[in-house]
């Protein structure tokens, strides 16, 4: 009689194995944003598939995503002022809040205990609990004379668990030192310059630089060096002379330095402007076919990935960055959103909004490798970025 129920029970036990979902890391994971629908694709670059599709995010139409230091979990920032942490491996929202009433963005800070969020209703930075998504701090940005606060642009991580972002209305850059707990040590610079709409910080984390949207220039902070203030760089950046109507604004985010040079997409232009990355002086202007939103550099550094605004945001140009030539004029379709390369940099992945799908190119042999399809995509995230400062 013994003898049977072991052997029923270890056919029970091997059955139940058979169900479980095989063990995978999540390195090689990533999301693709669909903003019509309010929904996410979770993929893996290792065989070029959709492995989730998962609804519910909300307003996803100027998404984006920081990961957990551990690369499992997607905090996905929504414009409705939605903050979602998506389980990549579970394929499951494991928390959503609803903290602002118009967000643009936000980071993790250095340790990953730490969310914060930038906010354009109402205008500020809060911070939350990266496990509980508990808020842990509010930030109010500088008040208005009509009562409300300036809208907050550039959010990004900086080295000493501390997070810098700009204020749009009133041309500032504050630094939110949170390395001794929930209440930030915060230190403001004024009259940085009108209008900035976007920054960026170089991978070192040393350099925050702000684009000026209201003038020519960008506002550059030297962290290991705040004292000395923001100093004006790259005078010939912004709207410039030729007032062409900008259709939508470049993302610094996107910026590529290779071999001591700056690549940023000028404002209003069908130029990428080239700084030199130590004296920070623009050194050239390359001709592109239109007004780039993105300037992608491959992880080698030796390719620049361009795509641009309406009207010709179909096309995606490809640049050495040693002699500045375009060596491809591709057109993958209607409505190319936004680029992603792998860790390594084996793949490039794009979003094709109005063709209705993510495609895969080989960088090198710049060949066509796969498609997805996918409703309307646009950002495109992949886990590799939990390691790299800025992202």
């Amino acid at each position: 009689m013994i003898r049977p129920l072991l052997v029923s029970m270890a056919a029970g036990l091997l059955l139940s194995a058979c169900v479980q979902p095989p063990l995978r890391g999540s390195g090689d994971l990533g999301l693709v944003v669909e903003r019509a629908t309010g929904s996410l694709q979770i993929i893996e670059s290792s065989g070029l598939t959709t492995l989730a599709h998962i609804d519910g995010l909300g307003d996803l139409s100027h998404a984006s995503a920081v990961f957990s230091r551990d690369q499992r979990y997607a905090y996905i920032f929504g414009r409705d002022g939605g903050l979602t942490k998506v389980d990549l491996l579970g394929q499951r929202i494991d928390k959503r809040i609803i903290q602002g009433g118009n967000s643009i963005g936000g980071a993790i800070s250095q340790d990953g205990r730490l969310i914060a969020v930038s906010n354009y209703q109402p205008g500020g930075v809060k911070v939350f609990d990266a496990v509980t998504l508990q808020q842990v701090a509010d930030i109010p940005a500088t008040p208005l004379a009509d009562g409300k606060h300036s809208r907050v642009v550039g959010l990004v991580d900086a080295p000493g668990q501390r997070f810098v972002f700009s204020l749009f209305d009133t041309g500032e850059i504050w630094s939110a030192d949170f390395s001794q707990g929930h209440i930030p040590t915060i230190t403001r610079f004024e009259g940085i310059g009108q209008q900035p709409y976007d920054a960026l910080i170089t991978a070192d984390g040393r350099y925050y630089m702000a684009g000026l949207f209201g003038e020519d220039g960008m506002a550059q902070l030297d962290l290991w060096h705040p004292e000395r203030g923001v100093k004006r760089v790259l005078a010939d950046y912004g709207r410039g002379q030729e007032k062409l109507p900008v259709y939508k604004m470049p993302h610094l985010e996107g910026w590529a330095v290779a071999d001591n040079q700056a690549f940023v997409p000028a404002v209003g232009r069908h130029q990428v402007l080239v700084m030199d990355a130590r004296t920070w002086q623009q050194t050239a202007a390359i001709p592109v076919a239109g007004q780039p939103i993105f300037v992608t550099s491959r992880p080698d550094g030796r390719q620049l990935w361009v795509n641009f605004a309406y009207p010709d945001n179909d096309r995606v140009q490809v640049l050495d960055s040693e002699t500045h030539q375009i060596v491809a004029d591709l057109r993958p379709g209607p409505g190319v959103l936004h680029m992603e390369f792998t860790g390594r940099g084996e793949q490039l992945w794009l979003s094709v909004r109005d063709g209705q799908q993510v495609q895969v190119w080989d960088p090198y042999r710049l060949t066509l490798v796969k498609t997805l399809p996918a409703e309307s995509p646009s950002g495109i995230f992949f886990s590799s970025r939990a390691q790299k400062m800025g992202y």
